[in-house]
This record gives structure tokens, C-alpha cells and sequence, in this order.
């Protein structure tokens, strides 16, 4: 086993032909992945790696992952990193098991993408420094700075204002179908509502929290959230 990592399995209705191993910790992109997997019903383990020690940056984590950084998925002989490129991944492999993730049409499928690049550009940049700058300060060696958090607070008022726009014509930020887009923001958006007190910037907006109502009870996630709260 790599490391002296601990291994926690979830097993699935739906087996894929070998388990797929998942190496982070229980962070955000982590959850992620573990989210395509249980939407797509693919059998998987999670080997922990504990950042906090450096686990990391062992060079038998680096021989998987050059840049050090978590997650990454073993797939039989196949590796991969990057926690959205591995959604991507799997959603299309395993397009027609589970939910469709991608949608049904070019046009649909190229607003997924656009939602993602939103995820990943406007929205993750500032609800990730509220996390480390509020949630978890010392796991990042940061001092909190409390005009970093008014900062990215007020750009993430922002950028939800135009969410909410956008959740006023469509049920979902790709169309009315669950995608990608909505699924790549479950971890943070759960940050902000259940662990920072900022739950506030999602209920003041009509739809915006219809929305999160509506992806976050999903069984996917409850099945994410379940899986951390096993034994390990």
C-alpha cells in the first residue's frame, strides 16, 4: 500500500470492472470526485492522504503526482489529477451509466463547460480563501486577514448575484438538468452554508438557494458525506 495510507471502500450497486482508488484527503476536490464516481456507480476506495504531515510530498505520492497535490485517481494502469479534469473524465467515459452529466446536445454540453469555467474561475478563487482564511487557517499556515475575507466576500456577493440571474431562467446553472456545473460547487458552497456561517449569502437570494436546497440533498452527496463520517 502507498505510504502506510489509510484505505476506506465504498461499494456500489453498479461495479465497474475494477475499483477505482482515490488518494486525498477529505477536502473539497476530493468530494468532488467521489461525486461523478456515486452519480456514475463505479466501485471505489479512498486512500487517505494526510497533507497536514506532508504525506503529499512522499516521493511514492510524487512518483503518482509530480506536483504534490491531491486528488488523484488510479483507474487500473490509468492516472489522473486534477479533481474537475477527473469529473470530466469519468462523466464522459461513463456517459450513458448513471446520470448524464455532460448534457444531450453540443449546446448543452458547451454550457456545462461554461458553468465549470464560472466554478472554477469566478467562484472557487473566492470562497477558497474564505475557507482558509476562516475555516481551516492553521492547516494552510495562514494568518487570518480580515480584509481578505471582506474582500472575497464582496466579490463572491458578486459573482452570485449573477447566479442568481442566471437560477431565475433555468433550474439548474447548464439548463434544467443536473450537470457538472452544479456538482463541482457542492463542497465549497457547503463550506460557506454549514461550517462558516455564511450561509447567508446563499438564503438572501430567492433562487440561488433554491438551488443549493435542491443539489445538496441529492443522495450523491449524502452518500459523499456518509463515506467521511465511516470509520476509516
Amino acid at each position: 500500500m502507498l505510504m502506510s495510507l489509510k484505505v476506506n471502500r465504498e461499494i456500489l450497486s453498479h461495479r465497474s470492472t475494477m475499483v477505482v482508488k482515490v488518494y486525498g484527503p477529505i477536502c473539497a476536490a476530493t468530494k468532488r470526485v467521489l461525486l461523478v464516481l456515486i452519480e456514475k456507480g463505479i466501485e471505489f476506495e479512498t486512500v487517505h492522504v494526510d497533507v497536514t504531515k506532508g504525506e503529499q510530498r512522499n516521493p511514492e505520492y510524487l512518483k503518482l503526482q509530480p506536483f504534490g497535490v491531491v486528488p488523484l485517481i488510479q483507474d487500473g494502469d490509468y492516472t489522473l489529477y486534477e479533481s474537475r479534469a477527473i469529473m470530466r473524465y469519468y462523466a464522459e467515459k461513463y456517459k450513458s451509466q448513471g446520470v448524464d452529466l455532460l448534457g444531450k446536445t453540443m449546446e448543452e454540453r458547451g454550457l456545462v463547460e461554461q458553468w465549470l469555467e464560472v466554478e472554477a474561475q469566478n467562484f472557487h478563487p473566492f470562497a477558497y480563501n474564505l475557507v482558509i482564511h476562516i475555516l481551516c487557517p492553521s492547516i494552510f499556515g495562514v494568518i487570518p486577514d480580515p480584509k481578505v475575507i471582506e474582500e472575497s466576500e464582496a466579490k463572491l456577493e458578486k459573482v452570485l448575484d449573477i447566479y442568481e440571474e442566471r437560477l431565475s431562467k433555468s433550474k439548474y446553472l447548464a439548463g434544467d438538468f443536473f450537470s457538472l456545473a452544479d456538482m463541482s460547487h457542492l463542497p465549497f458552497t457547503d463550506y460557506l452554508v454549514n461550517n462558516m456561517g455564511k450561509e447567508h449569502l446563499i438564503k438572501k437570494r430567492k433562487h440561488v438557494s433554491g438551488w443549493w436546497d435542491d443539489i445538496s440533498n441529492r443522495a450523491s452527496w449524502k452518500k459523499v458525506l456518509e463515506h467521511y463520517r465511516a470509520p476509516i
